[in-house]
């Protein structure tokens, strides 16, 4: 089974890990889940996090073909855009991600038709959709039940699953979005657990759950059957549910969720500037509540 090179970057402001997956003979690679800072007082983006990713790229000399998500990120903003600019590849995920625009497109109250009529995404993946990575081999696995358009990446021996699974320590993500569902997420992690026990495991986010000093983004199939907390090997599909419908009813929203959405579901690309020349984003007064 073929090993990518894999290295991670961690923002703290978000708890987030995105990847370089390189390909060591032919120097080519992915990123995965990109962060784009965002300081909400005061509506203001920059690029330190993908600059040290840019960083990376050009001292290891790689080309980059592809800028992939795992699903529409509500905590943070993808930098994918400013990526492509900078490093070229193609931005892709789920072609489910059409749900989530449809969804949310009616909330913001924007025109669904431009989604429609002018994709951002360079590629929308169909499922289990085979691709490479330089001569590596990849496939992806549709994983929802956080979101309708979630997809994890295998790529050789190790699959990226976003926030469907955090450490074995800290659990399952929640499934309170808008078409997420609880049901779904537990059949989705029955696809993972049918891999090869000795896959690496790269999660998306990381908590520090009570006891643990470090975070952490790696663990293995075989760590997560055995040992995570909300849903191994042995967890019953009924019980889990119950689980988790009643911990996301204690939660609170995601702090970026209504900026981050509704860039992300446009492939990270800002709103068109005003006649003022200024950008703006749209936020639904008292809809979540």
């Amino acid at each position: 089974m073929q090993s990518p090179q894999v290295q991670n970057f961690f923002d703290q402001q978000s708890n987030t890990f995105s990847y370089v997956v390189s390909d060591p003979v032919s120097r080519c690679c992915a990123i995965i889940d990109s962060v784009l800072d965002y300081d909400a007082p005061s509506a203001t983006t920059k690029t330190t996090q993908a600059d040290l990713i840019i960083d990376y790229i050009r001292q290891n000399s790689l080309s980059v073909e592809w800028i992939l998500e795992t699903h529409v990120h509500a905590d943070h903003l993808t930098a994918s855009q400013y990526l492509k600019q900078q490093l070229g590849g193609r931005i892709a995920m789920s072609k489910k991600i059409a749900i989530v625009q449809e969804t949310f497109s009616a909330i913001y109250n924007l025109d669904i038709k431009h989604f429609n009529s002018s994709q951002t995404f360079d590629h929308l993946f169909e499922d289990g959709e085979i691709f490479k990575i330089g001569e590596l081999e990849a496939y992806n696995i549709p994983t929802p039940g956080h979101t309708p358009a979630c997809l994890s990446y295998v790529i050789g021996d190790a699959v990226f699953v976003g926030d469907t699974l955090f450490m074995p320590d800290y659990g399952t993500a929640r499934c309170d979005f808008p078409k997420g569902s609880a049901a779904t997420l537990f059949d989705s992690v029955q696809k993972l657990y049918q891999l090869d026990e000795n896959i690496r495991v790269f999660l998306c986010h990381d908590y520090l759950p009570a006891g643990r000093q470090q975070y952490q983004c790696e663990s293995s199939i075989h760590e997560q059957k055995e040992n995570n907390i909300h849903l191994n090997g042995h967890t019953n599909k009924a019980a889990f549910v119950e689980m988790r419908n009643r911990r996301d009813a204690t939660l609170s929203m995601p702090k970026l969720i209504l900026p981050a959405i509704q860039i992300n579901m446009d492939g990270g690309r800002f709103p068109e500037p005003e006649a003022n020349g200024i950008r703006y984003l749209k936020l639904p007064l008292n809809y979540f509540k």
